[in-house]
């Protein structure tokens, strides 16, 4: 075993798992970054073309209500119409992708007991599941469709509602994300999974939304520190042509900025996706741990067996 492996079959608290998180991301980010890129490439470039699409429709909303020549608005909504539907395909795609490698990467590191640099075996495990995986994205539709129409009849009540809605979507998070897991981990059916993960989940409810929340919310901080540099620039440059009032869809310059900009936050948005998933990847070896002890009994067996 390599001396620097992170055990991840161990009984953790919230504070913990915290902890793990970010040593396993340090340990594992160059790694998991370069698995993100091979596997994305395709859809990095079709968001790269959903991003030129709804921001030239943008562009030509904004010039044909400011009474700029030459902008047709209904031009520009077929172009938005366009965006929003090649982006939502690509980004279910994209969602769905990661979760899976993810995973299928930290099934590995468990086996392995090391970085895996080999991304060829971590698509091989998404591949072997890509039935499953189609299966049970199909039934999340479902369930969260479900879910959408109780969380909003919730969220009307005043203030509790805002609360119960909160811990609500953290605790789905964390039901999704763990039978994610118990598929790929335990080779059961997307219904057994579910089945499984809504047990380990129902068993230490506010372990895993507290977990959810803190990691959720400083996930988030980081993405935005690294979001700030282009943010700061796309801001600028808005502010330029709001003080100039010149006609932006007239300017390649602005349509490239405005584009790359979009794209860069949707290219962080999916990998983000991926991030949250390695949370419950952590967490599913914890429950399970706690609910089964197998790594507890192996420890007791190999110490049976060296006497």
């Amino acid at each position: 075993m390599n001396e620097n492996y992170i055990e991840l079959k161990q009984r953790r608290d919230v504070g913990e798992i915290v902890s793990t998180y970010f040593d396993f991301l340090k340990q594992n980010i160059k790694s998991i970054t370069n698995i993100f890129i091979s596997y994305n490439g395709i859809f990095i470039f079709l968001l790269l073309g959903a991003s030129y699409l709804l921001v030239t429709g943008f562009i030509g909303i904004f010039n044909a209500e400011s009474g700029f020549e030459n902008s047709n608005m209904s031009e520009a909504t077929i172009y938005i119409g366009l965006g929003v539907i090649l982006f939502f395909g690509v980004f279910i795609t994209i969602a769905a992708l990661n979760y899976s490698l993810a995973s299928a990467y930290m099934i590995q590191y468990d086996k392995k007991q090391q970085i895996i640099k080999n991304r060829k075996e971590v698509w091989a495990i998404v591949k072997n599941n890509s039935s499953n995986i189609i299966v049970f994205i199909l039934l999340l539709v479902v369930i969260y469709i479900a879910y959408s129409i109780v969380n909003f009849i919730v969220s009307i009540i005043p203030i509790l509602g805002l609360f119960a809605s909160i811990i609500m979507s953290f605790g789905v998070s964390s039901w999704f994300g763990v039978s994610f897991m118990v598929m790929f981990h335990e080779n059961k059916s997307p219904t057994e999974a579910l089945g499984e993960g809504w047990d380990l989940v129902k068993n230490n409810f506010w372990k895993c939304v507290g977990t959810n929340f803190i990691l959720g919310m400083l996930i988030g901080i980081l993405l935005l520190l690294l979001l700030m540099i282009p943010g700061v620039i796309v801001g600028i440059y808005t502010f330029h042509v709001v003080d100039s009032g010149f006609n932006v869809g007239d300017s390649i310059v602005a349509k490239i900025i405005y584009t790359l900009g979009l794209c860069i936050l949707l290219i962080v948005s999916a990998y983000s996706q991926s991030l949250s998933q390695f949370v419950n990847g952590i967490l599913y070896f914890s429950l399970h741990e706690e609910k089964y002890n197998t790594h507890t009994r192996e420890k007791i067996n190999q110490i049976g067996a060296s006497e």
